[in-house]
């Protein structure tokens, strides 16, 4: 996992202080939000002058997987207010997938707890020094800024991978156009919501999601039928 984390984290921090943040922001980013691609969206938000409420929306609408994490996570296997207050704070998707990977019931909440702030230190403290490192980078080198594009590029190419749907990425790419063309400065917000909505009927009304379905993979298995 760490071998995921420390890049992204070194990035984050040379983006940190190529945007013109002190290097001491890096921890305080990492701490106070700990969000991983939040983190890095939520740096174009300050810099772009978003307000709170559309600020508050993105991120709920971004990391409101997590809401469905914890109605699993082993958060009971851990003793004491303190413990399950950072356990709840530090839950993401890196520690759910790999404490989601023993049986239930086999993890104790040492264990749980480890993992999570092993997690975070492979994020925090690269970042301190991606943000370290970055002041003695000369500001003329740019590129950083496109980690964030890198990230979600990634992400999205494992998910469709895993669930072959065109519809999903049409869909959202048609709204993310549509919205930019009319409302190009709520773009992210509107697009997210509307998207959300979206996946919600889908979910709601089962015969919509199958008339909206187009599976790269089924389409595969007929022509190999053939």
């Amino acid at each position: 996992m760490a071998v995921g984390l420390v890049p992204m984290g070194i990035a984050f921090g040379l983006l940190m202080t190529q945007v013109g943040f002190a290097w001491w922001w890096t921890p305080v980013f990492s701490v106070v939000i700990y969000a991983g691609s939040m983190e890095f969206l939520a740096l174009n938000l300050v810099t772009a002058g978003v307000g709170p409420f559309s600020a508050l929306v993105t991120g709920l609408l971004v990391n409101f997987r997590h809401i469905f994490y914890g109605l699993t996570f082993p958060r009971h296997a851990i003793r004491g207010t303190a413990g399950r207050a950072y356990s709840t704070y530090a839950l993401t998707d890196e520690s759910y997938a790999i404490v989601s990977a023993r049986p239930p019931g086999t993890i104790s909440g040492a264990r749980v707890l480890t993992i999570q702030l092993f997690c975070q230190s492979m994020w925090v403290l690269p970042g301190i020094v991606g943000a370290v490192a970055g002041q003695v980078i000369p500001p003329g080198v740019q590129g950083m800024e496109f980690a964030l594009v890198a990230l979600f590029v990634v992400l999205t190419w494992e998910t469709f991978r895993n669930n072959q749907d065109l519809s999903l990425p049409a869909v959202a790419l048609a709204l993310a156009v549509v919205i930019g063309l009319f409302s190009p400065e709520h773009m992210l917000m509107l697009a997210l919501s509307a998207y959300f909505l979206i996946l919600l009927a889908r979910y709601l009304s089962p015969r919509l999601d199958q008339a909206m379905e187009v599976r790269l993979d089924r389409a595969q298995r007929t022509r190999e039928e053939r």
